[in-house]
């Protein structure tokens, strides 16, 4: 029979491999590095494979990503040229519309203000608070994920507007695209998510320029990846008042470093790169979906543009 190997470097592989062969019992199930023939693998699921391993499997066919993000696996310059499908999962999409929503409710009902006063004692009631429709939320990123959080922002009452690379339209919520539309909307976001994938274009967009052309007392969340920020430019930017605060659930190095600034800083929330975790019980459906199609011909979707990088 042939096999379906399973790379990762977080041990689940059980739990995977219970799903799948509930649904496609008619391959044999391997997990790196236990592969006596890698000519018989035919499929990979994988995370992060090490450099090179994809390339040692002769007879593989399609490569499926076990997260939505294929930049780690695109730098390997051994990667073969094969069929790469990213994962699209609802419970991915609504894990990350869940946190993306809990961090700008977080700060648009001022969450951590009054948790301050809690630990000083002090019954601090504000003379007002904003209300969501009062509240633009900037969306970069209009992808599944990104599309879905705008959507339940608005939903929310939010006014959500959102940015892509290319045109894109969303029921509601005013879009914008290119260069001049990404000033246009972050001239008035004063909570900004990003949820781009990460390509050598977006590296390094949350900076001091973009920061500086939010309205000051703005807010960033990044659930995306962590080069996307420049993290050095960050900490000035909330200091100086330019920003208000910025949720975290990215970073450069993960773990992040336990003696990194930006677990002590006052205006940031750290989270460690949980923010949506693919979940065999939800996902599994679409690797096995994918296996069928592969194997009765039909063509294969989520998969990944190269040279678009996602």
């Amino acid at each position: 029979m042939p096999t379906l190997l399973f790379i990762s470097p977080h041990d689940h592989a059980a739990a995977w491999i219970d799903a799948l062969r509930a649904q496609v019992p008619d391959l044999t199930y391997r997990v790196w590095p236990d592969c006596p023939d890698p000519a018989d693998v035919v499929y990979a699921l994988a995370w992060r494979p090490p450099p090179g391993v994809l390339a040692g499997l002769p007879n593989l066919e399609v490569i499926f990503s076990l997260g939505a993000g294929v930049d780690a696996m695109l730098e390997d310059p051994t990667l073969p040229n094969l069929p790469l499908v990213r994962m699209v999962d609802y419970g991915l999409t609504e894990g990350m519309t869940e946190y993306v929503c809990q961090q700008v409710l977080y700060w648009h009902r001022g969450a951590g203000d009054f948790q301050e006063h809690q630990r000083r004692r002090d019954w601090h009631k504000p003379q007002e608070l904003k209300l969501a429709r009062e509240r633009r939320v900037g969306v970069l990123g209009l992808g599944v994920l990104g599309a879905d959080a705008a959507t339940v922002l608005k939903a929310l009452r939010f006014d959500v507007a959102g940015w892509s690379r290319t045109p894109k339209t969303l029921p509601g919520i005013e879009t914008f695209h290119g260069e001049e539309g990404l000033r246009t909307l972050l001239s008035g976001a004063e909570i900004l998510v990003c949820l781009l994938p990460l390509t050598s274009e977006t590296e390094g967009l949350l900076d001091a320029e973009l920061f500086a052309a939010l309205p000051r007392g703005a807010v960033v969340i990044n659930a995306a990846r962590g080069q996307h920020l420049v993290e050095e430019d960050l900490i000035p930017a909330l200091d100086s008042g330019q920003l208000a605060g910025a949720s975290l659930d990215v970073f450069h190095a993960e773990p992040l470093p336990r003696d990194h600034p930006f677990w002590t800083h006052p205006r940031i929330v750290v989270t460690p790169h949980i923010a949506s975790l693919t979940q065999p019980r939800t996902a599994v459906g679409s690797i096995a979906d994918g296996i069928r199609r592969h194997r009765a011909g039909e063509p294969l979707i989520n998969l990944v543009d190269r040279a678009r990088g996602y």
